[in-house]
């Protein structure tokens, strides 16, 4: 088991359990797994193509037209997924929440099996090992990210995507949160952005950050009573909660996946913050009209006024919350890709600020013209 500082969060990695399900996957090394799914006669093929993809929290192993995934053993205060139980739990709870916007990407959920003469299967009789979660693959090419190379979106697909949002953002289950504990909520992110960006390790501009995280102070006292009324409201829903353009396939519809699952109280917002950090990563990758044109035509779609002073404040957080945890990465005791997070992070940083000016535009009255 090994212990470290995640962006001000103790992760625990852990690679058996004391129990007896413990003890048959302490049998079964983590290195093993990724070993046999990577290897293309797991499926049944010998010499078959097997592209492995690490993230944060799992191992995704595509190859042919399916997805296979299978989740880190880790252990976060808000996620736990040290032991085989919690992960085959999490595995199915991927499964469902995404099928309600992309119900025909996940096709369920699997076990890794260890034969009794030791090897392992995918399925099949034997004690599981792990679980997987199993999708349909998706044409990379249709990715919203790989369309916006291009330039921006034509309209038909910027009003499709609209509308299949609005409906989505119409039927989710509405939160019951109050409206003081929503604002709570945010000034917690806020505490804990300014914890991390303030050290001096990294590399970003420390005259630039505390001017920047006091705008954001300001400007969310300054919203309070406004964020208060849309908890008090009911506009909070339980969303996708992990809303960016590498999410959205333009398929024979539009399939929106990989949600975030492991936890309901991240998941609820209001649509405003979801689609203000779709179009905060828009505008990262250089379409920054995006995010508000399908802002207005959601708020348009769901029947409600487009409060746009309310889009850029998330906006401002989501760059703040988002340039924090590019720079969490680092504090990783082997970060993936090191040279990528500081860079990024600043550019989150100049977004940030960049939300915060549109927000002081949108507050400020218009001064007279001077004769």
């Amino acid at each position: 088991m090994q212990r470290f500082d995640a962006g001000g969060l103790v992760l625990t990695v852990s690679f058996s359990g004391s129990s007896a399900e413990g003890a048959q996957e302490a049998q079964v090394s983590l290195a093993a797994k990724v070993r046999f799914m990577s290897d293309g006669s797991a499926y049944g093929e010998t010499g078959k193509t097997v592209d492995v993809v690490e993230t944060h929290m799992s191992f995704v192993f595509l190859v042919g037209d399916r997805v296979y995934k299978f989740k880190k053993p880790v252990e976060l205060p808000f996620l736990n997924l040290a032991t085989l139980a919690s992960r085959k739990a999490n595995c199915l709870a991927e499964s469902t929440l995404n099928r309600r916007l992309a119900p025909d990407v996940y096709l369920g959920v699997t076990p890794l099996t260890r034969l009794p003469g030791g090897g392992l299967k995918i399925g099949g009789e034997g004690e599981a090992v792990e679980w997987l979660v199993v999708m349909r693959r998706l044409p990379e090419e249709l990715m919203l990210d790989h369309l916006l190379a291009s330039g921006p979106l034509e309209d038909g697909k910027t009003e499709r995507l609209a509308a299949r949002l609005a409906v989505f953002f119409r039927g989710a289950t509405r939160g019951e949160i109050a409206g003081a504990a929503y604002f709570e909520r945010l000034r917690s992110e806020q505490a804990d952005n300014r914890a991390i960006l303030t050290r001096r390790r990294f590399a970003v501009d420390h005259g630039r950050v505390p001017i920047v995280l006091d705008r954001m102070d300001a400007a969310l006292s300054s919203a309070r009573a406004l964020l208060e009324s849309r908890a008090e409201a009911r506009h909070l829903v339980d969303g996708h909660g992990d809303l960016r353009p590498e999410h959205i396939c333009f398929n024979d519809g539009i399939d929106i996946f990989d949600c975030l699952e492991f936890s309901a109280g991240l998941r609820l917002a209001d649509p405003v913050e979801e689609i203000a950090y779709l179009g905060l990563e828009c505008e990262l990758l250089g379409v920054p009209s995006l995010g508000p044109d399908l802002f207005a035509r959601i708020m348009r779609d769901m029947g409600e006024a487009s409060p746009f002073r309310l889009f850029h404040l998330h906006y401002a957080r989501k760059g703040l919350l988002r340039m924090r945890l590019s720079l969490a990465h680092l504090l990783d005791p082997a970060p993936r890709q090191p040279a990528k997070w500081e860079p990024l992070a600043a550019r989150y940083m100049a977004l940030a600020e960049r939300g915060l000016d549109r927000l002081d535009a949108a507050v400020s009255p218009p001064q007279p013209e001077r004769g």
